[in-house]
């Protein structure tokens, strides 16, 4: 199965109890560059506007315009998975529940399959058949009532829910703090979750410690926590720390982000407390320990950075955003790019891409048809302008390609 994962804000809606929701019609016309490319837009001329989906046949030339095109989302803030070939549109729920819209491509056009409603929660991805979601606690609960995961299974054949549980929240951690989910994946036939350990808000007073709990699936049952203390937590809040390569090996990073709060400072301006660097370790194909013959220091083979996120594009490699250590940040988004190779453990500095001083925010959910050597990453300009660079992994260099007119970029993603 091809799945593809889109994560745009810092947490998500989806699933819960399925229904039909009456809302207005989407609004779908003939895009203006049809094809099987799919690029979410958010409007910058109309204050809290929801994204449009505008298709495309090439992300490296051309342009595309929200104006007269696409297809109008309902509600702002939204989120968006591939799975077996259905793009699916989550709103935001704020809480409460939210629509999800089902699309396919026909002719190089949306076409809206179903829709449904769904519960707010804050992690998700395709496993098998399915997308598992997971809403995860922020907060210990009162003495006597249990902290607890709540998990659903929707099918992406019928797009309903299958099944439903709960599942403790401050058992994987060991330390008495919530295991936060950073993300899911499938991994074999489990369920890897690695989280960050939360005692109040984003604080950890266990700063130094990986981990990843395991679950099986379909159950959902809690297995096992696999524990490293050479680097930090893996991932990010609302980022995926995980790295599937093609012979089962799974790579993870951390950025060195912990915080706890300091009194003299907001929770914005928590305080950096990880004494690890920014690092990407390994778990072979097959197990569930860290392989502790395998650890790659990215703050010194990069000369002072560290890895805010990345995207798998096949055959070892990963083209990842990069912050100097100096400025990274619990949400800070790096605005450089380097291609990493986590075998030979190298990196090398993206030529092409636009100056820092020139970017205003880069895309976060980027596509790469996984073939080792391209991948597409989306940039919003402080002018204004906005366009996804085809990024060529063997030169690592970047060129500019398609041009999107309207809004700034939230999502790129491919339908067969």
């Amino acid at each position: 199965m091809k799945t593809t994962i889109t994560k745009t804000l810092l947490a998500l809606a989806f699933v819960g109890v399925l229904s039909s929701c009456e809302k207005k019609e989407d609004r779908e016309v003939i895009p203006e560059n049809p094809g099987n490319y799919v690029i979410a837009v958010t409007p910058t001329a109309i204050a809290g506007k929801a994204d449009y989906l505008l298709t495309a046949s090439s992300l490296e030339s051309g342009a595309v315009s929200i104006v007269g095109n696409g297809v109008e989302q309902d509600g702002t803030y939204r989120y968006y998975v591939t799975a077996n070939n259905k793009f699916f549109s989550m709103l935001y729920g704020q809480g409460s529940p939210g629509a999800v819209t089902v699309y396919g491509v026909t002719e190089g056009k949306l076409k809206k399959l179903n829709d449904f409603t769904s519960a707010t929660v804050h992690a998700f991805a395709p496993v098998n058949d399915d997308i598992l979601t997971i809403r995860v606690p922020r907060r210990i609960a009162a003495a006597g009532t249990p902290t607890v995961y709540e998990w659903y299974r929707v099918s992406t054949t019928t797009n309903q829910e299958v099944a439903k549980g709960t599942a403790d929240a401050i058992i994987p951690s060991g330390n008495g703090e919530i295991a936060h989910l950073s993300w899911i994946k499938q991994v074999g036939n489990k369920v890897f979750a690695p989280y960050f350990s939360i005692y109040n808000s984003f604080f950890t007073k266990f700063p130094d410690q990986a981990g990843i709990a395991v679950f099986s699936y379909p159950d959902m049952t809690y297995e096992k926590t696999i524990r490293d203390t050479r680097t930090s937590f893996i991932g990010r809040y609302f980022t995926d720390g995980l790295g599937l390569v093609e012979n089962g090996d799974c790579y993870a990073f951390s950025s060195s982000v912990a915080a706890d709060d300091d009194p003299a400072t907001t929770a914005v301006d928590a305080k950096m407390t990880s004494t690890k660097p920014s690092a990407i370790t390994r778990i072979k194909s097959g197990t569930t320990e860290f392989d502790l013959g395998y650890f790659f220091n990215f703050e010194e083979v990069s000369k002072g950075y560290v890895i805010t996120n990345w995207l798998y594009i096949g055959q070892n490699k990963f083209i990842a955003n990069i912050e100097p250590v100096a400025t990274k940040g619990q949400y800070v988004v790096g605005k450089r790019l380097a291609i990493v190779d986590v075998v030979n453990k190298t990196v090398t500095g993206v030529t092409g891409f636009p100056e820092v001083a020139q970017i205003s925010s880069v895309t976060t959910t980027n596509y790469s048809p996984k073939d080792g050597k391209t991948g597409y990453i989306g940039v919003n300009l402080v002018s204004g302008a906005t366009y996804i660079y085809k990024v060529d992994a063997a030169t690592a260099t970047a060129t500019q390609g398609i041009k999107v007119e309207g809004g700034t970029i939230t999502a790129i993603q491919h339908l067969d």
